[in-house]
């Protein structure tokens, strides 16, 4: 039988003739069964008609609209906190007192009272709205900041008369727009003493001014009591910026502080009163009072609110109304229940496979420790070592201990660096006593702001940075000392990318002591999930907190150094206590030109916490493995890590420099990213060598390393050169150090072979928080 031609897949399939009508059965064979997923969601989703989308729509604006007059109405009412004001002059010879008093007369039915901390409270009946001013001290960045966390609005106030923005308006711009901005208003003064053909010029001119930081905003006059009207009716109706790391959290700005000592004396009970804002507040959890840390709480208390608009102008002082209070407990602390203030794990030695050591390891154990070195000089054989007379180990530098060093000074490992520090001594000393015979006694006013150490200082980190720049990440292969040994902890890898490397190899000591979430970002949502469902809301109350605990001591430092500074509270959430590896996300200032050296002591605020800290700087990259950054460079980005307590993101995080005879200064601003402790920082180390002779693709490489035996260590590493050849290392050739090398294409001359090595860095637990010396913390340091 003659076997049936099949069709093969190259063959002409014409298309289907399309008919007008095809009838259901025909319809159903053709699809054999199969229903469109669009047809199924169709069937199950009900078609609406026409009135009912405009029904619809129109249910979807109602509901919106109602939500944006729900949180306009959230603050300024009569059952709310008043709208908080903080009010900055953008000239540090300005006096906003001036500007207060407009505001308080501007109006005959306008509510005045203060609270004993100097913060001012207005209300106006015919706006049912009320306000409160807080005015920070000027030339005190903490201050200003503390007041900026909790503030609704901030009002800039500045000048026709002197310049509009000096020194300290820039400093304090800059400060607000980093920790993140409250709803802003600008306004000018004095504009009626000036020549009514100039007014319009010269409000103009501060216009301009501002307009580089805040090009939307509008310049307000304020000189009569018609402008004050208008300033508080736009702080009352205007659109809120959502702050979002301090929305997730409640706060408060205290009005009343006492502390009560306890019957022992050494601790104490501290009473906090002020309105609450942001979101609930557990009495069991924890709270963070700036510049005093985390404490416990005892009970929260209900108290009337001291001012009300209902008042009439002969009641309004805050004194007679504190008597006529009457209290009420809202929540009391179960000790069960309540948050400890534990923030570290305590680790167990035992908590491991242990063995017990034999008695032949014990026996080589104590002849190590008794084991003397002997530095012996080069070239000399074990005969004639044995008439060098022993040295101490304590006097003597292992290798372990110069690699250690090595690590801290960028693993520059010099021969010679032992031998001419005696002379870099010298010539700091000579470089010392040349300014000061140079400058001379008539100088001395202009000594003391300069100091002659601290340019030598930065002369030798502005150097090292810029070689860091035109070399990143080489060095020099030592002579004396074999680099398998002086390189021992680093490793190669035929990928930086994809090479796999575990996190939780060789974790040092301090590890052991933090906390981990096993999923950070649902934990943190999870967080927020139960504290915005949470039952107990007391927005806008005016209360009491108890906080137990506080030293006597403690309060004492704190309230001699801020006794006018706003005293700010924060709840925590939880887990905000315990300490884990932080990882924020900087971005460099235009206000310095300075490099900033990894491990270098800097001042972090991260959220309502401010701390001290020495940061590992590394590249934020979206991969894996991170690379470790020597050097902070300017107009850069880069992570920072650190030890420090848990947060929930998103922070605001800023990074201060102390300076020696001057104040703070504002370097970088950024975001928290995460608190992962098993982030990998790699360091890369580079070796460089040079073609000695070259044959296609075959390269004799010298000066790299400098005996074989290194060779041969370092032979199953990857080599590549700056002009993207890549290769391996073949064989050795003699013993000092040339080694024949094959790569993929011919070399050029004037070619350099590199040999990246990696090791990975874990930052260093130098955690301290700023508490009780906010102003006098550059003097102790100084002294220490």
């Amino acid at each position: 039988m003659q076997q049936a031609h099949r069709a093969g897949n190259l063959k002409q399939s014409n298309k289907v003739h399309k008919s007008r009508h095809r009838s259901k059965r025909s319809i159903s064979a053709a699809v054999k069964g199969k229903i469109s997923v669009d047809a199924i969601f169709r069937r199950n989703r009900h078609a609406l008609s026409k009135q009912d989308r405009r029904n619809q729509a129109m249910q979807i604006r109602k509901r919106d609209r109602e939500e944006v007059l729900a949180k306009k109405r959230a603050i300024g009412g009569t059952r709310t906190p008043p709208f908080l004001v903080c009010v900055v002059p953008l000239n540090a010879q300005l006096d906003v007192q001036s500007a207060l008093v407009i505001l308080k007369t501007c109006s005959e039915t306008a509510v005045v009272s203060q609270s004993d901390n100097g913060i001012l409270h207005i209300g106006l009946p015919n706006f049912k709205q009320r306000f409160s001013f807080i005015c920070p001290e000027i030339e005190n960045e903490f201050s200003l900041l503390d007041a900026l966390k909790v503030a609704d609005t901030v009002l800039f106030v500045s000048s026709t008369l002197d310049e509009p923005v000096d020194e300290w308006g820039e400093k304090a711009l800059a400060l607000t727009m980093a920790q993140g901005i409250p709803t802003p208003i600008v306004v000018a003064m004095d504009i009626e003493g000036v020549h009514p053909k100039k007014r319009t010029s010269e409000k103009q001119n501060v216009q301009k001014l501002i307009s580089k930081w805040l090009p939307e905003e509008k310049v307000l006059q304020l000189d009569k009591s018609s402008d004050g009207l208008n300033v508080l009716r736009k702080i009352g109706n205007q659109k809120r910026k959502i702050i979002h790391h301090r929305e997730k959290r409640p706060y408060m700005l205290t009005e009343e502080v006492e502390y009560v000592p306890d019957s022992d004396g050494d601790l104490g009970t501290l009473k906090l009163t002020g309105y609450l804002r942001g979101m609930p507040l557990n009495v069991n959890g924890l709270i963070h009072i700036t510049g005093l840390g985390d404490f416990q709480m005892l009970k929260i208390e209900g108290l009337d609110d001291p001012h009300p608009l209902n008042l009439g102008k002969e009641n309004t002082k805050f004194e007679t109304m504190e008597a006529e209070m009457t209290r009420t407990v809202l929540q009391v602390a179960d000790p069960a229940k309540q948050e400890s203030l534990i923030s570290e794990n305590i680790p167990d030695p035992m908590d491991a496979e242990q063995t017990w050591p034999t008695e032949e390891e014990i026996e080589q154990a104590n002849m190590d420790t008794v084991k003397k070195i002997k530095k012996v000089p080069k070239g000399w054989s074990d005969y004639q070592a044995a008439w060098i007379v022993e040295s101490d180990p304590e006097d003597d530098g292992s290798v372990e201990n110069s690699d250690d060093d090595g690590d801290e000074d960028n693993e520059e490992f010099m021969s010679c660096e032992e031998e001419n520090s005696d002379k870099d001594n010298k010539e700091d000393n000579d470089f010392q006593s040349v300014t000061e015979s140079e400058f001379g006694p008539t100088d001395e006013k202009y000594d003391t702001t300069i100091d002659a150490l601290e340019e030598h200082e930065m002369l030798q980190k502005l150097a090292a940075a810029k070689e860091e720049r035109q070399f990143p990440d080489e060095v020099d292969t030592p002579q004396d000392v074999p680099a398998r040994e002086r390189f021992m902890r680093y490793r190669g890898l035929e990928s930086f990318r994809t090479s796999t490397w575990d996190c939780k190899e060789n974790l040092p000591e301090d590890y052991a002591r933090i906390f981990q979430f096993q999923n950070y970002e649902r934990t943190r949502k999870r967080v927020f999930k139960e504290l915005e469902d949470s039952l107990i809301n007391m927005y806008g109350s005016y209360i009491t907190i108890h906080v137990k605990g506080v030293r006597k001591d403690l309060w004492n430092a704190f309230h001699t150094s801020n006794a006018n500074a706003p005293l700010a509270v924060f709840g925590l959430l939880p887990h905000e206590h315990k300490m884990s590896v932080m990882n924020v996300v900087l971005k460099r200032t235009g206000a310095s030109d300075e490099p900033i050296k990894s491990k270098e002591r800097l001042i972090f605020q991260v959220g309502y916490r401010r701390f001290i800290v020495n940061p590992v700087f590394s590249q934020h990259t979206n991969g894996s493995k991170h690379k470790y950054e020597r050097f902070f460079q300017p107009a850069s980005t880069c992570v920072a890590t650190f030890f420090a307590p848990i947060q929930f993101s998103p922070s605001s995080v800023l990074c201060f420099k102390e300076k020696r005879n001057t104040k703070l200064q504002l370097i970088a601003s950024g975001v928290l990213l995460s608190c992962n402790p098993d982030r990998l920082i790699i360091k890369r180390i580079i070796l460089s060598g040079h073609p000695f002779k070259v044959h296609r693709r075959s390269a004799v490489i010298r000066f790299m390393f400098f005996n074989r035996e290194d060779v041969l260590y370092y032979k199953p590493c990857k080599l590549r050169t700056k002009y993207g050849r890549t290769g391996h290392i073949k064989e050795p050739l003699g013993t000092h150090g040339h080694m024949k090398c094959v790569f993929d294409d011919q070399l050029k001359s004037q070619d350099t072979v590199l040999l990246n090595l990696y090791k990975r860095i874990f930052p260093k637990w130098t955690y301290e928080d700023c508490i009780a010396v906010d102003r006098d913390w550059k003097k102790d340091n100084m002294e220490s």
